[in-house]
């Protein structure tokens, strides 16, 4: 139990340190991170563990992990770092006598996306809020296996998360986005394109899919399909997904992803947007966010502003609706 001498001396510094540290698992890039050095880092994670009686860092081969303890501190040490901001930040401080000014703010929105709802959904995104909120900054993170947006939801790393889900994580709030037809993305030359299209066929095709979201995972449209009992040949997984369509026109793989995404590149690439002949049931986009930022002015106006981008690029008129 920390005495009260001991805690009476605890600053808000100190509290940084523990956060950055449990989040970096490592000290030195903890002291990059806090314009700090190494030794400095080291002196005040000794002086943690003095005070909590824990190592909160224990060597795991040729990393360090954090122990149960740590990670039990990192949602009290994140709430603790935001609501000092609340309460001493300049803009916090304008933000409670006259509520969010986008035009004159100068915050930094953390996003973690996928890039498979639309291509043109992060360029519209990024053109949105710039032009409402010409002094903020943007950080774009990509959504894939080596991003646990969880734990950076919880740490406060990363303020937003945009993906699809068929059960997003119940512990977060979330906001619907859209939803998206399935549809597969072929190459002009592919059978696919022409008649005689069956589920059979569409098993036994070739498939190129997205790394899963963590080991041994399923995406969406694989969760769908174990369900019923089917597997599809899947020869080529990718971290980016931006890259497929160039596989898909030059092979011939079959993309299954939602119609938003494929329709972007009927006119740009030899390739067909068909039907698939498995029933799927619709892509849904979410917004996930947690309880750290949920009552929070500028967070609440930047997910409107998401909302609003997912809402427009869903009622254009897209070129390339399925045909097979």
């Amino acid at each position: 139990m920390v005495r009260r001498a001991d805690f009476d001396t605890i600053d808000l510094h100190l509290i940084r340190v523990l956060h950055t540290v449990i989040t970096e698992r490592s000290v030195s890039r903890a002291a990059m991170r806090l314009a700090s050095t190494q030794p400095a880092v080291s002196a005040q994670l000794k002086r943690l563990r003095a005070l909590t009686g824990d190592p909160l860092l224990v060597r795991a081969g040729q990393q360090m992990r954090p122990t149960e303890t740590a990670l039990q501190l990192l949602d009290p040490a994140a709430r603790v770092l935001h609501e000092a901001e609340r309460l001493f930040s300049p803009h916090a401080r304008s933000a409670r006598s006259t509520g969010f000014d986008a035009a004159a703010s100068t915050l930094t929105f953390r996003v973690a996306a996928s890039d498979y709802l639309d291509p043109l959904f992060l360029p519209a995104l990024v053109g949105q809020v710039k032009h409402a909120a010409p002094g903020v900054r943007l950080e774009l993170m990509p959504l894939n296996q080596d991003y646990d947006y969880r734990r950076h939801l919880a740490a406060g790393d990363v303020d937003l998360v945009i993906g699809n889900w068929l059960q997003p994580p119940g512990e977060l709030h979330l906001g619907r986005l859209l939803s998206d037809e399935v549809v597969c993305l072929v190459s002009e030359q592919h059978p696919a394109a022409g008649r005689g299209w069956n589920a059979d066929k569409y098993l036994a095709c070739e498939h190129v899919a997205p790394m899963p979201m963590h080991p041994g995972a399923l995406g969406v449209i694989d969760e769908h399909l174990a369900a019923q009992g089917a597997q599809r040949n899947i020869v080529v997984r990718a971290s980016h997904f931006s890259l497929i369509p160039l596989m898909v026109a030059g092979s011939l793989l079959v993309l299954t992803t939602g119609r938003l995404f494929c329709s972007r590149y009927v006119d740009t690439l030899p390739v067909k947007v068909v039907r698939c002949p498995l029933a799927f049931p619709p892509l849904t986009y979410y917004q996930l966010w947690h309880d750290l930022t949920h009552a929070q002015p500028a967070m609440r106006w930047f997910r409107e502003q998401v909302r609003d981008v997912a809402r427009q690029l869903g009622t254009r008129t897209l070129p390339g609706r399925a045909t097979a």
